[in-house]
């Protein structure tokens, strides 16, 4: 049995993943990687207090089979410029690095529909980076997700995005051919998704929104 990690495992998606990898009877360890203590009580979870801002010395840590990342923030609650930068670029791309290094096979990260390094947009730009970043790493297999609007219960009220949800819903019959990838997507389905990956170990890199819902049949 193998060992899985949690980058975010207290997010949207990071949550429902950690549930499901629990479930799966996959995994003999999972670790997750926190920036304060979790009062979750299980034998399989090895949870891991973490220095984000030191992230080498947790290099002993950063070890494995799969590594699953979800950490993402928003403009709101990271105000300042370079520290949005950290989180959404700098911070997946050293752990990634450090994943690799420590030879592990797998890595499936969390990006954003449109996601371009070329893109005017910082949080498109940023996911656009870390993408080809992580394809310089040639891991043995690399899942980059990118999933449309998020549907499900989140801990913070995100009054526009939930507007952005409803409406897309109302007009996602409209979204055929290549609009198909704009339709929403649970959370779950996502997590659904990124465990599929790891256990089947597809070669396939890019996965948009569509092509995520896609990958539920093999579950």
């Amino acid at each position: 049995m193998k060992t899985a990690l949690i980058f975010g495992s207290s997010g949207l998606v990071g949550g429902e993943l950690l549930q499901k990898l629990i479930e799966s009877n996959y995994y003999k360890t999972i670790k997750i990687f926190v920036r304060k203590e979790t009062e979750i009580n299980n034998p399989i979870i090895e949870s891991i207090k973490t220095d984000f801002n030191n992230l080498q010395s947790h290099n002993g840590d950063i070890k494995g089979d799969d590594c699953f990342f979800c950490i993402g923030t928003t403009k709101k609650n990271t105000p300042d410029k370079k520290e949005y930068k950290r989180v959404e670029r700098d911070i997946p791309v050293e752990i990634a690095s450090i994943a690799k290094k420590n030879n592990i096979n797998t890595f499936i990260y969390i990006s954003s529909g449109f996601a371009n390094p070329k893109s005017s947009g910082a949080y498109l730009k940023y996911k656009g980076e870390v993408e080809e970043e992580l394809k310089k790493l040639n891991f043995e297999t690399l899942g980059i997700l990118r999933p449309s609007f998020l549907v499900g219960d989140r801990k913070e009220n995100r009054v526009g995005e939930k507007i952005g949800i409803a409406f897309f819903k109302i007009i996602s019959p409209l979204f055929i051919g290549n609009l198909k990838k704009m339709k929403s997507i649970k959370a779950d389905n996502v997590a659904e998704a990124m465990l599929i990956i790891a256990q089947k170990q597809f070669r396939q890199f890019v996965y948009e929104s569509d092509q995520i819902v896609d990958l539920l049949k093999f579950r």
